[in-house]
């Protein structure tokens, strides 16, 4: 039987200024960093496959090393920023994707390209966790939606630039210089979030834990998380929600338009970036109605059906006007941006003490999807592959990208069953019980 949530002390509420703001914006900004970062190789697998000499299921778990260290570190990551605060965590998530990056671009052969990813993926596992933990100390609960949406919407920017900017750069100047100046901008980001973010403000107390500590247990504070049937059902649907962004719009749908629509790459990315443009438009959109109309699940399950019959459509109804193509990426990029409410359901679920817990308890369900799908739909391009190379880089036809694409449309339905089974929750339950 789900436990009632029970109401606790929330943060004191804050007056308005830049410094909220600014705190939460260089959190915001890894997060941005860390989605430039998980989205490049869509626009590199040619010259990755033809430089590293590989197929298209090496190249999705090349890529899919970003989402093993990401996802894996979810939950220690959620433990650390209780006990610890997003402030070093941070600091270091800057540096270790910065030294990951470069290591990526100087990488002749596949183990430093797998070491490089993997780097990436850990330092970038600790922006959203983290910056949410920000929001969570220095905005009022009810506008952690909005702040949340907000925080989605960066991380998309930096999808964006991942995308059509970044492929234009691969064309002239190459992955490996482009790589390399990622590499410093994660030195810079690292030195100005240890230079000016805080924890809380100085004027709130550190949130109380289980005996009047101030942060449980690490096995305690995993545990009132795990415990709860409601945060199975909320991660199950991001993660379905958010899988064909880290899928298609992050890696195998730049190819599948120049193959299937005979685009060029940067307009390839041009399109799919459009997928990434609805989230930044619908994360922030939806998340701002759901604070003020104080509903979560009919958010969620209206954007994640939107999300589905757009992607079904994009896939099986062949010979779509470009147009209506571009409608369809948008659509259901705003429809899937509001996965970001699940993150509101995590915190009005669980105990302010563990929402760090809570936020990567989801999150690591949502970025596991990269982990598991990447690979997944690349192994199963293999298996329909006829033969075909162009430049010493493997070709796929319509069908097989067709018949491995369908892979995301039955996780999403999956993921929509599960939102039907959650219970409403409301911006004003800031905590679950802790007994």
């Amino acid at each position: 039987m789900t436990e009632a949530p029970a109401t606790l002390a929330a943060p004191r509420r804050l007056s308005a200024g830049w410094l909220p703001w600014l705190t939460w914006g260089l959190g915001a900004a890894l997060f941005c960093y860390g989605f430039f970062q998980r989205v490049a190789p869509s626009v590199m697998i040619d010259p990755l496959m033809r430089d590293l000499a590989v197929g298209g299921a090496v190249l999705g778990n090349l890529s899919a090393f970003y989402f093993y260290a990401y996802a894996g570190l979810q939950i220690p990551v959620g433990l650390m920023v209780d006990r610890w605060g997003p402030r070093r965590l941070l600091t270091g998530g800057a540096l270790l994707c910065g030294l990951g990056s470069l290591l990526f671009a100087l990488a002749e052969g596949l183990p430093l390209a797998y070491f490089g990813r993997l780097l990436i993926g850990a330092g970038a596992g600790f922006g959203f966790v983290a910056t949410l933990k920000l929001a969570t100390a220095w905005f009022p609960p009810e506008r952690f939606a909005q702040v949340s949406g907000l925080t989605l919407m960066l991380g998309m920017l930096g999808g964006i630039g991942g995308q059509a900017p970044l492929a234009a750069l691969v064309e002239t100047a190459g992955w490996r210089s482009a790589l390399a100046g990622a590499a410093g901008f994660g030195v810079l980001l690292a030195a100005a979030i240890w230079l000016v973010v805080r924890d809380r403000p100085p004027e709130t107390p550190a949130p109380v834990g289980p005996a009047g500590s101030t942060a449980p247990s690490l096995l305690a504070g995993f545990w009132a998380v795990a415990r709860r049937p409601q945060n199975w059902l909320v991660a199950l649907a991001a993660a379905a929600m958010t899988a064909p962004l880290l899928s298609f719009a992050g890696l195998w749908g730049v190819a599948w338009l120049m193959q299937t629509r005979g685009l060029e790459r940067p307009e390839a990315a041009a399109m799919t970036s459009l997928m990434l443009i609805g989230w930044a438009l619908g994360g922030p959109l939806i998340g701002t109605l759901s604070d003020r109309l104080g509903r979560r699940k009919l958010f969620l399950l209206a954007g994640s059906g939107l999300g589905l019959v757009c992607l079904a459509a994009v896939l099986h109804l062949p010979d779509l006007p470009l147009a209506v193509l571009s409608s369809l990426f948008l659509a259901n990029g705003i429809g899937l941006g509001a996965m970001v409410v699940a993150f509101a359901m995590a915190r009005e679920a669980n105990a302010m003490a563990v929402a760090g817990v809570a936020y990567a308890f989801v999150n690591c369900a949502v970025t596991g999807t990269g982990a598991v799908f990447q690979p997944l739909i690349g192994w199963l391009l293999d298996l329909g592959w006829d033969g075909a190379l162009v430049e010493g880089a493997r070709v796929y036809s319509a069908e097989a990208y067709r018949s491995a694409l369908t892979s995301l449309i039955v996780f999403l339905a999956v993921g929509l069953v599960a939102g039907l089974g959650l219970r409403e929750t409301h911006p004003k339950a800031t905590g679950a019980s802790t007994k």
